[in-house]
Parts: C-alpha cells; structure tokens; sequence
C-alpha cells in the first residue's frame, strides 16, 4: 500500500477553513477483478457532545456481511430472503489489514475488525469542540451486490455504507449501531475529498461534486454513494426558474425512458420547489434507490401468458420518478435520524405525491385502464368496486387494509421495528395523509411556506420534527393533536350520528370516539350531485358535535372525510342520506364477488359456490353470503346453503363472529363466535355439528414471524349411525370441550411450532402435546422434525372412535379435509394427514392409552425427500410397543400435494407386498387461505 502523501497536507490545509465540521479524506483502489478496495484514509473528527471522549466509535459496516449472526443476515431473513445467509465465503464483504494511527501517528489498538462498531481508546480526553485526526488503512472485499444493492458484481461496483466512519448520530461515541440496510445517514455534514484508482476503461459516478476525472469533493448531508461501471452513465440537466439542476444515473436508462424523463423532470422539479423552496444542484439515483423509492402499484400485471397494463410506459415513469426525486431532495437536504424520525420524511414524500395526484391524476382509477380490459366482449372489471377507486385513494386504503387486521403500528415506531408494509402504510402513506389533511384545513400555501422555512432554517443541523409539529400547531391550532397522534396507535373514528330538519336549518350530529379536538370535513351533495365542503372544528373532551346548515340548500347526502382524506378506523358510518326510503341509514348493496369494500352501503357478497367435498356429499352446489369482503371486519357472518349431488339433498354450513382489535393490548384480537353445518360423512349417513368457539391472539411485532394464542371451543356433534355402528354401541351424539395453546415461528431457517391441548366430554378426558421444527440448511433443503405425544386422563368410552390415531386420525370433530371420511380401503384410504402418531405406513390398530411418536423428514435431491417414523404406544391391559416407519416423500406442491412411498417398516420391506399400491399414501390440502398467508410472509 502506498503511504499517505503530500496531497493529505494539501488536504489539511482545506480542514481549517471547514469550521468545526469533519473531514474524511479517501484515496482507494479498486483491483481490476472488482472484488477489492485499497484503501488510505484520514479522518478529522471533531468532539461534538457536551462532555470529554475517552473513546471515539466508528462505523465498520462492511463487516455486517462477514457471518451468519449480524443485524443485517438476520433483517434479510425477515424479509424472506436467504441470500446472505448462504452465500459463500467469495460473495460476502470483509475488513482485512486495519491499521490506525493518531495525531501523534502512534498506533491505535482495534479489540476486533469483525466488529460493525470500533470503539478507539484515546491517550488524552478529546474536548468538546477540539478535535482529533485519524489515518486509515486497509483493504476490503467487497460483498456482492444482489445482497443489498451495494457491492460488486460483474458489470457495476455501487458503494455506499463500506468506508470507515464516525457516526454522528451518536456524538457521546456509546451506543452500538449496526447495518440494516434502511438506507439511514450517518456521517451527515462532512467535507469529503475521495479519489480513485480504477480499472482501466471504467465510468465512475457519484453523489458529491466531480473535481476531475475519479476525483470527488464537497460537502454532504448524506452519505456518499459512488457507481463505477465499464460504461458511461446517463445525466439529464434541467432549469427551472433560471437554476440548473443535473440528475445522474447509476443505471442505464432505456431511450424511451429517457426521453420521457426529458419531460417529465422539469415538471417535477418545479412542482416540488413550489412547495419545499429550494432545488439542489446534483442529484444522484442509484439502481437501488429507484427500485425502494418507485411508485408501488403502477405496474403491469402478468398471468401465464398474458399481459395487463394498468398505465401508460410515460405514466408509469411520471409516477415513479416523481416519488423518486422528490424523496432524493428530501434525503440530500434534510438532516434526520431515520429510526426515530423516519416518518418525517416519508410522510413529506407523500403529501407531494397527494399534492401531485390531486393535480394531475385526479381523476384517474386506481387500477388505471384495466378495467376498460375487454373480455369476450364485456368489461367484467366495471362489477367491481375497486374499477371506480381512484389512484389516490390508495394512500388512506393501505391504511386501512392494515389496521383492519391490527397489525399497524405507531408512525413514531423505530424504523427497524416496522414491517415492510408498515414502511409504507404507516410511516409514508398515514402520515402523508395526515399532512395532507391538515395542510387542506389550513390552506396549502400557508403549510408550503411552514415547510419551507422548517427545512431552510436546519439547512445542515439535524432535526427533530417535533418542532416541526410544533411549529404547526402554533400556526394552525386545530393540527396540534398530531404530536399525540403520531405517539400511538390510533383508532380515531367520525360518526355521522343523524340528520333531524328543524323549521329552516339541517341538524347535523358528528360523534367521534376521541377526546382530540380534530377537525373533521363535511360534505354535502344534492339530488343533482352539486357537492360543498365545510370544515367542523370539534372541542377537547366533547365527543358530540351539532353542525347545522340551511333546509334550503336541497341537501341529499352528507359525507364526513370523503375519500379516505383522514385514516379513521371506519368509514362505514360516516355516510348517511337527509332524504327519501333510506333517510338516517345505510343502503343495502348486493356483489357477486369478494371486492375493496364500499363504506358507503352495507354490503352482501353473493357468490356460486362448486366445490368437492368428499366422495359422499360429492360436489356441492350452491351460494355463499357473506360480509367479508378484502378487508377485514369486526363482525362477520358467512352461511352457505348447498345441493349435495352426491345424497341428492340439501346441505350446508354458517357461522357468525366478532372480534375485538385492542389497539394498545397484549392481545391482536380476541374473537367470539359459533358456527353450524350439515354434511355426509358415508353413504346415507350424515353429520350436524354446532360449535361455539373463541380465540385469542396474542399481539404480536408485525416484523416478527412469531404467533401466540389460545383457544377454546365447545362442539355438539350428531350423527345418523347405520345398523352396525349401533351394535357396535356407537355414539350418535356427544358433546366435546377443547381448549389449546399454540404458538408458531414461521422465520425462514428456523421454522418451528408448539400446540398444547386439552379435550374432553362425558366418557374421556386427554391432554396432547406436539412440537415440530423444520431446518432449512442449504437452498430450499430441509430437515424437519415432528415430536407428538398424547395421554388419556380418562377413558371410559365404548369403542375406538374417539382414540389417537397411529397412521389414520379419527376425525370424529369432522375438522379435518378428509376426502373420504369413512372410508377404509381404496384410494380416499390412502389420505394422509398430519396428525397423532403421523405413521405413513398403514400400521394397524389405535390408541386408548397413551403415544409418543418422532417423525423426520429430510430433503435428498429437489423434490425427493427421505422420512422415518418412529413411535411407543400403550393400549389398556397391554404391554407398550415399538413401531417405525421410512419411505420417500415426492413434494410435488410443498405442503399442499405430497405422494409417500413406503419403504422398510416393522410390517417389514413393503415394496415386496402384492398390495403395494395400496400402501402409496398422498396429502392434498385444497385451502387457498394457507397459499395466501405464505405468499405474504415478510410484508407483515
């Protein structure tokens, strides 16, 4: 390595103009394979805390992508990804050959360069405001870049987070911070000065001011990011209002995109300058940048072979870029800590975005032209709802998408903590409309010139938006709720209790569920679909509120927060009609299909129903009717009425719920219900079963794949019994008590369950414990485990029909998806279910006693897997016995459609067996809710 040279004296020169700011100067070499950097460095830090350093801490991101164990490898298996956990020793990042001297070039001692935080001793406490210089060398390897975005990789070398730096957000020099790529400033407000050593043939760009060729220097309020490529990259320059913006690219850009760019930008910049005051000089996208900032649901949508666009290739660039580079100038200028004031920001972004909307997308639907799609001739889209949403409903939508399943989470949450989803719904969406709001109430001249001279006046000082907020409520008195509100989770909700004419005025009673004095807006609407809006001021710790208008304004319907303008907990109540059959109430709307739900009327989904149920009831035909539409409801009913073709007679099922969603609880959601149905369980018999059931679930971190809950159900079961299970003394009705336990960690590597449970009724009372824990130790190879263990406290009953079960459940609840409920030969025999002893192999008999059983499953090649089964069971007046099993399992659809083949158990080596065939054991789960629910895990 070459030593520090006369250029740092040069450089030190430029230091003492550069006030009590730091100062990283970097000289570094990129190794012709791209995989390694060379780097000499010196930093000038000063002391910017209130107190003497003994120690100064520097940020050693690079080594968050050294081993399995760190913050990062562990973020990216919450979002579902494993890359980074087994990527090979080549793919991931290192710090090699450390060395750091001090003023004095005396050495200083690292405990570690694995570690992501190197706290220095110092010989002499630093003061505040002096400051000290460090030199740096070393070398790295760079990770590859699909990890993160950051890295190397064949064609582009992007850079960001890898040099060695102080952290400002903590200037005491104490807490630890590792890397969690969320895209979070850390060495704000620096003089930097970086040259390169680069590859032949090689384009380099970057955020800070080019000064020559691979030469870099400037101030930053962000961290700087560079992008080398074996190609020229892309720069557009725009003026707007005499000032000249460029915008460079760390990606190649389509010459489509580009010429739509060439457009669209200077619109852009000037809308935004309009409204935050000031445009930057340089801005610099990175591939990375542009893909977390984009606009989310404005692309195509692809099925098989097919191909739906929802927008125009210039619309798609005009809403993405947009958001792009209005959350780039935000990023460049405002100084912010993103784990605790993340919202400030992002909900910037999307009160332009809203602003930019209400502009130039007003009227434009929220699937854009897709419902305009024709098939054999007709728009079948134009049935739905959702076809008549508009684009920028979207942002009050998430929010209620979320919180309906109360799994949102407060906007001043720390960043890492909130989920994918949260990341937008929340902190971006929520709060954006949230400003939005207020900047409605107030006028948005009046917030653009708050926001303007909030970010002029902390033009390089980090912020607190508290005073941000703060300052808006001394401007505008009814916003000074949003300090509390950002606090908490919230279940603000405006009611439009009833509409009473009285001599020549309309009596409007608001309710609300909040002692908040919140302003809420007012719509009205006549016959002839002529709208006004009023603003209704509500006081502090009134919750009813009279807003009275003019009998003679013709009023037809009254609307509180029309378009989702204000994230309310229910929208459901906030329409009511002044005239005609439906006065002071809801009216009643009939769908076919499951759609985004209307809160304008009540709602019934109608829906044909054809399904397989089992080889008895054969397909049943009929209708469901339910409330349930893509969100989720509190109260919830579904009956469906059906034909069995298979007995020729009418079955069906139905249920009824509540659920209450505690915002601030240790419980998500607490459920009461019952429910009913009748179906066939074997040629000519039928089953009734009544249940009354509640569950409780626990809260959980919406980023955390971990569930808890508890459940409890009582079940009245009838039966019709043919002439033999009477003799047999089989039970034709009984009563069944449960209550369990469940818990559930669903993370990528380490999958793994716990259920205990408790049944009884007249004749036996048992108690049964399952674990199961399932290691994926290569891609898409893994190793699971099953233990189960099952006791009888009690057991008087007169047969085998309530028994565990060693290769076969008794599925005497009727809560299992059995294809064929009694059968005991052929093909529907040969289902198999997960559960009791879980034995593949076809062992005879049951279990009035207790089990234990131990089932492994493990991945060979693809979808081939290898199984064994092993178990002791005890019957009444016999000894204990030992069983097994083992045989290959073909995972054709994971979890959903497996084929075992037996191999060696103690019936012996069963391939020999004539009735081999019949031994093949398969598992079909048809349960789109389960397909739903792993699709999403990682969002929330």
């Amino acid at each position: 390595m070459k030593k520090i040279t006369t250029c740092l004296v040069l450089f030190w020169g430029i230091v003492q103009v550069s006030g009590q700011k730091d100062s990283i100067y970097i000289e570094a070499k990129l190794s012709s394979d791209r995989k390694t950097l060379e780097v000499n460095q010196e930093i000038v830090y000063y002391n910017h805390s209130g107190k003497d350093l003994h120690s100064v801490k520097l940020l050693n991101w690079v080594s968050a992508y050294n081993k399995k164990g760190t913050s990062l490898v562990y973020r990216k298996l919450e979002d579902r990804n494993s890359d980074l956990h087994f990527a090979k020793t080549g793919q991931l990042g290192k710090l090699l050959d450390l060395q750091i001297k001090d003023s004095a070039q005396q050495p200083v001692s690292v405990n570690s360069s694995t570690d992501e935080n190197l706290f220095l001793p110092l010989t002499e406490a630093l003061k505040p405001g002096e400051s000290i210089k460090l030199q740096l060398q070393y070398r790295m390897l760079l990770p590859d870049k699909k990890f993160t975005g950051y890295g190397t990789s064949d064609q582009i070398t992007a850079l960001k987070y890898f040099f060695i730096v102080p952290d400002h957000f903590d200037p005491d020099n104490i807490s630890k911070r590792n890397y969690h790529d969320i895209e979070e400033s850390v060495s704000f407000n620096t003089f930097w000065t970086v040259n390169f050593d680069l590859p032949p043939n090689s384009f380099i760009e970057s955020n800070l001011p080019q000064v020559q060729m691979n030469s870099f220097k400037g101030y930053l309020d962000s961290d700087p990011e560079f992008v080398i490529s074996s190609n020229g990259l892309p720069s557009i320059k725009v003026n707007v209002d005499d000032t000249d913006t460029e915008i460079k690219f760390g990606y190649n850009l389509k010459p489509e995109e580009k010429q739509n760019l060439e457009f669209y930008l200077p619109l852009h910049l000037k809308f935004i300058k309009e409204r935050i005051g000031f445009l930057p000089k340089n801005l610099f996208i990175s591939e990375k940048f542009r893909s977390s900032e984009d606009f989310f649901g404005n692309n195509d949508i692809t099925f098989w072979k097919f191909k739906f666009q929802l927008f125009t290739d210039s619309e798609k660039t005009d809403l993405d870029y947009f958001g792009i580079i209005a959350k780039k100038i935000l990023d460049e200028s405002v100084i912010a800590d993103k784990q605790k004031h993340h919202w400030f920001k992002n909900g910037l972004k999307s009160y332009l975005e809203i602003q930019y909307l209400q502009k130039f997308y007003k009227d434009t639907k929220l699937l854009g032209t897709l419902p305009e799609t024709r098939i054999f001739g007709v728009k079948p889209l134009k049935l739905f709802h959702a076809s008549k949403v508009k684009l920028i409903d979207r942002y009050g939508l998430a929010y209620q998408y979320i919180m309906s399943q109360n799994l949102d989470q407060k906007i001043s949450e720390n960043f890492t903590v909130l989920s994918n989803f949260n990341d937008m719904a929340i902190s971006s969406f929520e709060t954006g409309s949230l400003f939005n709001y207020t900047a409605e109430k107030m006028g948005y001249d009046r917030f653009n010139d708050i926001v303007k001279d909030y970010i002029a006046k902390n033009t390089d000082q980090k912020i607190d938006p508290e005073d941000f907020l703060k300052e808006l409520a001394e401007k505008e008195k009814t916003s000074a709720y949003l300090s509390d509100f950002f606090k908490q989770k919230n279940r603000v909700n405006f009611k439009l209790k009833n509409i009473k004419k009285q001599e020549d005025s309309l009596n409007i009673k608001i309710g609300k569920n909040t002692d908040s004095p919140i302003p809420v807006r007012l719509e009205t609407q006549t016959s002839e679909g002529e709208t006004k809006s009023y603003w209704v001021e509500t006081k502090e710790k009134e919750r009813v509120t009279n807003f009275a208008l003019p009998s003679s304004e013709d009023i037809h319907k009254v609307t509180l927060n029309s378009d989702y303008i204000f994230p309310e907990s229910k929208y459901r109540d906030n329409f009511l009609y002044a005239k005609g059959l439906f006065s002071n109430t809801k009216k009643i709307k009939f769908k076919l299909i499951k759609d985004i739900p209307n809160p304008e009327y009540n709602e019934i989904y109608v829906t044909p129903r054809v399904r397989f149920n089992n080889t008895y009831d054969k397909f049943l035909l009929g209708v469901n009717l339910k409330n349930q539409s893509f969100f989720d409801q509190k109260f919830l009913y579904s009956f469906t009425p059906t034909y069995s073709t298979g007995t020729g007679k009418l079955t069906g099922s139905g249920a009824i719920s509540y659920s209450f969603l505690p915002a601030e609880s240790i419980f998500r959601s607490i459920t009461f219900g019952v429910s009913g149905s009748y179906f066939h369980y074997d040629y000519g018999l039928a089953y009734r079963k009544g249940s009354v059931f509640s569950n409780f679930n626990f809260r959980k971190n919406p980023r955390s794949t971990v569930s808890r809950s508890l459940g409890f159900s009582y079940n009245y079961l009838e039966r019709d019994l043919s002439p033999a299970m009477i003799a047999n003394k089989d039970y034709d009705k009984y009563n069944l008590w449960s209550a369990g336990y469940g818990y559930s960690d669903s993370q990528m590597i380490h999958e793994k369950s716990l259920s205990l449970s408790t049944q009884g009724m007249e004749d036996f009372n048992k108690i049964t414990a399952e674990g199961f824990y399932r290691w994926e130790f290569a891609p898409k190879q893994k190793l699971s485990v099953r233990l189960f263990a099952g006791y009888f406290i009690r057991n008087e009953t007169r047969n085998n029909t309530f028994n565990y079960g060693i290769s076969r459940v008794s599925n005497y609840s009727f809560s299992y998806n059995l294809l064929g409920e009694s059968a005991n030969s052929g093909f529907l025999s040969q289902q198999f279910i997960l559960a009791d002893g879980g034995f593949k192999s076809f062992i005879p008999g049951s279990v009035n006693q207790w089990i234990t059983s131990f089932n492994v499953d493990s991945s060979v090649w693809k979808i081939f897997h290898v199984y064994a089964d092993a178990g002791i069971y005890k019957n009444k007046n016999r000894p204990a016995e030992f069983i097994w099993d083992s045989g290959i399992k073909v995972r054709l659809i994971p979890d959903f459609l497996e084929i075992y083949f037996p191999i060696q158990s103690s019936l012996g080596f069963e391939p020999s067996f004539k009735d081999y065939a019949k031994r093949i054991r398969y598992t079909l789960v048809l349960n789109l809710g389960a397909v739903i629910n792993a699709a999403r895990r990682g969002w929330y």
